[in-house]
C-alpha cells in the first residue's frame, strides 16, 4: 500500500505570519536547552510528510507511535525547531536542531500556535457548542442569526469552513474540529477577512485532545449526550468528562445547557457548585431559563413558541422535527447570551440549512418523501426518523475501524421507528463489511420481529438506496442515515466517490426511466 500525500490546505494559513523567535514562541510552554543561534518559527506542524521550511515540528505521542519517530524526516524536510516531550526526547536529540519539551505538548502547541497567528480569537466573538448530535445544526442555526444581528460569521465545523455563508476550499470533510494549528491558523483567515463572530463545533476528541486550549469562548453550548467515541474514549464517562472540558471554569464565560439532558443537568449542578453563576438553562422543563412552550411541523420546518423568562417568543424555522427544535432554541439561548438582539435572531433563523442533516431530496411528484441525514448514532438515527411522517424507511449502515458496540443500538433505533429498515454499508473502511452489517442486524432483527417490521440487507450501498426507493411507495418517508454532506466513500484505504443525494436520483431514474409518448409517421406526437 502507497502512503497518501497529504493535501496541504492553503486556506488554512493566514497571509503575512510574522516569524516568531522560538524562545518568545515557547516562553513558560517548554523548556528549551540550546546553545546556539535560535530560529525564527514560519509555521506548526505535526504532519513529516506536510513540513515546511522554518516550521517547529511538533512530535506528539500517539495512539500508535510517537511522533517523535518522523521528527528526522521533518528536519530533513525544514523544520528548525522539534517541540516533545519526555518521551521523545531521547529520538530527537541528535538531529541538530532545537528541541524543546513539554509535559503536555499538545497544549504547549496550541497556545504557541495562538501566538504564532496572533491570538486571533481574543478578536473574536466565540461560540462553541459540544454533544453528540446536533452541533453542526446548531453552528448553521448560529450562523443565520448572528448574520441576522449584523455580524460577519464564521463557521468551523465537520461540514468544513464557512464564511459569511461560503465555503471555504479544504481537502477536510469530516473532522469535527482541526488541530489546534490548523484551528488557531483559520481564526486568523477569518479575522483578516472581516469575520468578527465564529460558531465552531467542539467534539471530543478536540477537547481530549488540548485542540481549542487557547480559546477563550464567549459561549459555551451543549445540546445533548449519548453513546458514541468509545473506540478512542473507551467508557462513556470518558467520553462524558471529555466534553465537559468545555464547561470547565475559565473555558467559556457563559454555559448554555440542555436541562432536559440528565449529562447536563450534571454540568449544571458543577457549574453552580464551581460558583459560576453565568448558566442558562434550555428545554421543555418548566425550571428551564428559556423554555420550549410549544411547536409544531409547520410545512416542512416547525414553528416555534419559546418562554424566554417571562417573555414569549414565536418565529419559524425551515428544519423539521422536536430536535431541531431544541437546536433553535439552543442557538438563539446562545445569542442571546451574548448580549446581541434575540429577536432580529429568531428572523433570522428561518434562513438556515444544513447540508446533510434531514437534507430533502426531490425526486418529483410521484415520488416518495426522501431525505439524507448524517444520523449515526443510535440517538441520532431515532431523532431523525421521528421527525418524518409514516410509513418510513430506513437505510442504515455503521462505520468501520469505529466504535463497535453503537451497532446493534443503531439497527435497534432505526428498526423501532421505521417500518422497514435497509441495513447497508457506510464507510467499512478496512473492516469486512458483511461483519459490520451483522452487527447492525442483530439490533434490528428482533426488534423487526417484535414490532411486525421487515428488515433487509443489501450492498454496496448503492444497491441499498435503490431497494429502499424499490419498496417505497408515493408518501413514504425514505431516510438515507449515517454519510449525510459526504462526498466519498471509504473502503478499505481509497475514498471513492460517493454522494447519497446524487445516487438516490441516480437510482430513481433507474427504477422510473422517462417515457414519450408514440410519434406518428410524420414524425408529430400521436
Amino acid at each position: 500500500m502507497t502512503t497518501p500525500t497529504p493535501v496541504v490546505d492553503l486556506a488554512l494559513r493566514p497571509a503575512g505570519v510574522v516569524p516568531v523567535p522560538l524562545d518568545q514562541l515557547l516562553d513558560g510552554l517548554a523548556a528549551l536547552d540550546w546553545a546556539g543561534p535560535l530560529p525564527a518559527i514560519t509555521d506548526i506542524g505535526i504532519d513529516s510528510r506536510a513540513t515546511c521550511a522554518g516550521e517547529l515540528f511538533a512530535a506528539l505521542p500517539g495512539l500508535n507511535a510517537h511522533g517523535a519517530r518522523f521528527a528526522g524526516q521533518a528536519v530533513a524536510a525544514g523544520a528548525a525547531a522539534v517541540l516533545t516531550d519526555a518521551a521523545g526526547l531521547e529520538q530527537t536529540l541528535d538531529l541538530g536542531v532545537p528541541v524543546a519539551v513539554a509535559d503536555d505538548p499538545r497544549a504547549a502547541m496550541a497556545l504557541a500556535a495562538a501566538r504564532l497567528f496572533g491570538d486571533p480569537s481574543s478578536k473574536l466573538t466565540m461560540f462553541g457548542v459540544t454533544g453528540t448530535n446536533g452541533k453542526t445544526t446548531t453552528t448553521f442555526l448560529l450562523e443565520a442569526g448572528l448574520a441576522a444581528c449584523g455580524h460577519r460569521v464564521g463557521v468551523i465545523g465537520t461540514v468544513g469552513f464557512r464564511i459569511d455563508g461560503r465555503a471555504l476550499p479544504s481537502s477536510r470533510t469530516t473532522v469535527t474540529t482541526p488541530e489546534s494549528t490548523d484551528l488557531q491558523a483559520m481564526l486568523a483567515v477569518m479575522a483578516q477577512n472581516g469575520v468578527d463572530a465564529v460558531a465552531m463545533e467542539v467534539s471530543s476528541h478536540a477537547l481530549d485532545l488540548r485542540r481549542v486550549v487557547g480559546i477563550a469562548y464567549d459561549v459555551a453550548g451543549f445540546t445533548n449526550f449519548g453513546r458514541d467515541h468509545l473506540d478512542y474514549h473507551h467508557t462513556v464517562e470518558a467520553y462524558f468528562e471529555a466534553k465537559a472540558r468545555l464547561f470547565a471554569p475559565g473555558v467559556a464565560r457563559v454555559a448554555v445547557i440542555n436541562g432536559d439532558d440528565a449529562a447536563g443537568r450534571v454540568l449544571v449542578e458543577r457549574a453552580k457548585a464551581a460558583g459560576s453563576p453565568d448558566v442558562v438553562t434550555v428545554g421543555f422543563g418548566a425550571d428551564a431559563d428559556v423554555r420550549i412552550a410549544a411547536w409544531r411541523p409547520d410545512g416542512a420546518g416547525s414553528a416555534i413558541e419559546l418562554d424566554d423568562r417571562g417573555r414569549m417568543r414565536r418565529f419559524r424555522i425551515a428544519l423539521p422535527g422536536e430536535y431541531n427544535v431544541r437546536n433553535a432554541a439552543m442557538a438563539l439561548a446562545m445569542i442571546e447570551a451574548a448580549g446581541l438582539d434575540g429577536d432580529a435572531a429568531a428572523r433570522g433563523m428561518v434562513q438556515a440549512t444544513v447540508p446533510g442533516r434531514m437534507q430533502p431530496v426531490d425526486l418529483g411528484p410521484d415520488a416518495p418523501h426522501v431525505y439524507v441525514d448524517f444520523g449515526h448514532t443510535p440517538q441520532a438515527i431515532a431523532a431523525a426518523l421521528g421527525a418524518v411522517p409514516a410509513p418510513k424507511i430506513a437505510v442504515v449502515g455503521a462505520g468501520g475501524d469505529r466504535d463497535a458496540t453503537k451497532r446493534a443500538p443503531m439497527g435497534e433505533a432505526a428498526a423501532r421507528a421505521a417500518e422497514i429498515v435497509v441495513v447497508t454499508d457506510d464507510n467499512p473502511r478496512t473492516e469486512d463489511p458483511a461483519s459490520i452489517r451483522a452487527g447492525v442486524l442483530a439490533g434490528a432483527r428482533p426488534v423487526a420481529d417484535e414490532l411486525g417490521h421487515q428488515v433487509v440487507e443489501a450492498a454496496p450501498r448503492e444497491a441499498a438506496l435503490e431497494e429502499a426507493l424499490r419498496l417505497a411507495g408515493p408518501g413514504w418517508s425514505v431516510v438515507a442515515l449515517g454519510k449525510g454532506h459526504e462526498t466519498t466513500q471509504e473502503v478499505g484505504h481509497t475514498l471513492r466517490p460517493f454522494n447519497d443525494a446524487e445516487q438516490l436520483r441516480a437510482a430513481w431514474t433507474r427504477l422510473h426511466p422517462l417515457t414519450f409518448p408514440p410519434l406518428t409517421q410524420d414524425g408529430a406526437d400521436a
